[in-house]
């Protein structure tokens, strides 16, 4: 199933009924209760903490989607000899946030950001998440977590430590002014080397036998009352950023096991019985995997603007699910402790104002390479957070996946009884029945039929129902 992205500011009137109704039933709150709204502000002004190491001098830039305001990271990257000097200053929530207190009790409650196209369900009240604990680049110092990691001359990481600092962004850059800056030539000496970097550690990852499935994204855009569904593919840097925040979480996950106390990012490593059946899938499909290629290196070879290089890729969506969170205290847990998909150890640490576990994970880090004692807040809570971001991530694939099902039957509303041409990318086993994907609008839904994976194939829309975001095709 392709990600899913909201780029458009407000909601259709006939949505806003469906969007209350998800709201509901997956109990996605709306707003912050005053208390809560008090206590945001009342931290908010109260000073920044002073006994940091100061580290203003750094230009550290933010780089994010067009519009952001909740900044959790900001970059800086520098030659270091034949090697490059990685610093990442992240947000540092618990600055602003009293454990046990009640913006720390509601964070608690909803364990993310959920996003939908006309409001934002916010972690933490926007005081603190789009104000004093956001790196906007407003020339405010702002409490951060720096980690400093050095690479030698692959890329490949010799020490990492993180650090309580203050810091000052210089910029908020989006993906697009970015890659446009890089491709013109224009880009600062660290945005030029965040491509460096990002290329090496991509080529790391390969070399470790870590995929990422770079399946299409599908986003909801808005031309006044004109709403789209498009697939949009990610730039360049998009990737190259995402090293950057994985070379973070890849550290952190590695001070946590050595210092015996953390929460890793967990996901089971694929079974042979499942890269088999990939492999017959791939012969289906007519797509050639030599003996010879590894399951990430066939990936890579994926081109998903090719109907069945499509169909494939969403069948290996398949091969990695089970991704929950391993605590541990004292000792190592005797389970798995590798994140499958990137082969390595991970943890999440670098979106503390999205995620509340990042910020569990910033302050153990911080302990342990401090030579202080974890606090105690953080310990206390360790063995709740695996099932409270469980909860929290189902919830919002369900949320996501329910708007996404609204905007398409909305965009399809008054088509039905159409024709269009979309690529089979899921069967059931009867094979009468399936997933199509259209390229144009981006919609993915059942289709009813005899179906051939792969295939491209010409579907007729019989039911596109908003109020129950309710799409259906059947073969033409």
């Amino acid at each position: 199933m392709p990600a899913v992205r909201i780029a458009a500011p407000v909601v259709p009137a006939p949505l806003e009924p469906g969007l209350k109704r998800l709201r509901s039933e997956l109990e996605v709150p709306v707003g912050f209760p005053p208390e809560v709204v008090a206590a945001a502000e009342t931290a908010a002004k109260a000073p920044a903490p002073a006994e940091r190491l100061d580290r203003t001098d750094i230009e550290f830039v933010t780089i994010d989607p067009e519009g952001s305001m909740d900044l959790d990271q900001a970059v800086h990257i520098a030659k270091n000899g034949d090697g490059y000097t990685v610093h990442y200053a992240i947000a540092d929530v618990a600055a602003w946030v009293e454990p046990g207190g009640l913006v720390d009790a509601e964070a608690h409650r909803r364990g993310q950001t959920f996003y939908a196209p006309d409001q934002r369900a916010a972690l933490h009240p926007p005081a603190l998440s789009e104000d004093a604990a956001s790196l906007l680049a407003d020339g405010r110092p702002r409490p951060a977590l720096l980690w400093t990691v050095e690479l030698d001359a692959e890329g490949k990481q010799t020490s990492a430590t993180v650090e309580r600092t203050l810091v000052r962004s210089r910029a908020r850059l989006s993906y697009t002014e970015v890659q446009h800056d890089l491709d013109a030539g224009e880009a600062s000496d660290s945005l030029h080397l965040l491509e460096i970097v990002g290329r090496l550690r991509q080529a790391i990852e390969a070399e470790r036998g870590g995929v990422s499935l770079e399946t299409p994204e599908q986003e909801i855009t808005a031309d006044g009352d004109d709403w789209r569904l498009e697939f949009r593919a990610a730039l360049p840097v998009e990737g190259w950023n995402a090293q950057i925040s994985l070379l973070i979480g890849a550290a952190a996950a590695e001070i946590m096991i050595a210092g015996k106390i953390g929460i890793l990012r967990t996901l089971p490593p694929a079974e042979q019985w499942g890269i088999d059946k990939l492999r017959h899938t791939a012969k289906g499909l007519h797509i050639a995997w030599p003996g010879t290629l590894s399951y990430p290196e066939f990936v890579r070879s994926l081109d998903p603007h090719k109907p069945a290089h499509l169909a494939m890729l969403t069948a290996c969506t398949v091969l990695f699910r089970g991704a929950g969170y391993t605590a541990f205290d004292g000792a190592l847990p005797d389970a798995n402790l590798v994140h499958g998909a990137l082969a390595m150890h991970y943890a999440h640490a670098t979106a503390p104002l999205r995620r509340l576990v990042d910020r569990y994970v910033g302050e153990t880090c911080v302990a342990l390479c401090t030579g202080t004692p974890v606090p105690e807040w953080v310990r206390t809570a360790l063995h709740e957070l695996p099932d409270l971001m469980a909860t929290s991530d189902a919830r919002a694939k369900k949320y996501e996946r329910g708007i996404i099902d609204l905007m398409e039957a909305l965009v399809l509303s008054t088509r039905v009884g159409e024709t269009f041409t979309g690529t089979v990318v899921e069967i059931e086993r009867n094979g009468t029945d399936g997933v199509v994907v259209l390229a144009d609008p981006a919609v993915e839904a059942r289709v009813n039929g005899k179906v051939e994976l792969g295939e491209e194939t010409t579907v007729t829309l019989v039911t596109a129902d908003v109020a129950t975001g309710t799409v259906k095709f059947a073969v033409a």
